[in-house]
């Protein structure tokens, strides 16, 4: 966020609330569900972007409607760990649309890749010939998601008494 120095207030949280629930609201039932007029709601919203505490709208598809029915996560550890090898990596990985997160972790392994695929053979063509082959990598470990439990873009949001605490 840009401009973290407003702080966030009830009505903000009321708002990003009913957005991540719902983020084709209109601004009229949105600013009805926060208490407040369109207007004043819509500049809200508008500063929520300006500082990007709101970052984006996007549509959730179905993976399975679209042949990814196949999520696997991946570890990657890196030969060596130097900042030209992790610049060099994630550019690399940054054009690959199979993979939907990769996050830089601490502990056993350097990275987390989260694939979407259609099938065990596609997931395997991946690997070998695309993952094992990014720049600096060392090694792999694949885990295959038996079963999607739970999955969400939304965010925890704090009550507002927790945000004036800090």
């Amino acid at each position: 966020m840009k401009a973290k120095n407003k702080t966030l207030d009830r009505i903000d949280l009321k708002i990003l609330r009913c957005l991540q629930e719902n983020a084709r609201i209109s601004y009229v039932d949105l600013a009805a569900e926060v208490g407040l007029s369109t207007t004043p709601c819509l500049e809200r919203v508008k500063r929520l972007e300006r500082a990007e505490v709101i970052r984006g709208y996007q549509a959730m598809l179905d993976p399975c409607a679209l042949r990814a029915d196949l999520l696997v996560f991946v570890e990657i550890s890196l030969e060596t760990q130097t900042p030209a090898v992790f610049d060099e990596f994630r550019r690399a990985v940054e054009q690959l649309p199979q993979i939907q997160e990769c996050h830089l972790v601490s502990g056993q392994f350097d990275y987390i890749l989260k694939c979407r695929i259609p099938e065990m053979s596609a997931y395997r063509q991946l690997l070998g010939d695309v993952v094992l082959t990014l720049p600096g990598v060392k090694e792999s470990k694949s885990y295959v998601v038996m079963e999607e439990v739970k999955e969400t873009c939304s965010l925890h949001l704090p009550e507002i008494a927790d945000l004036e605490e800090k």
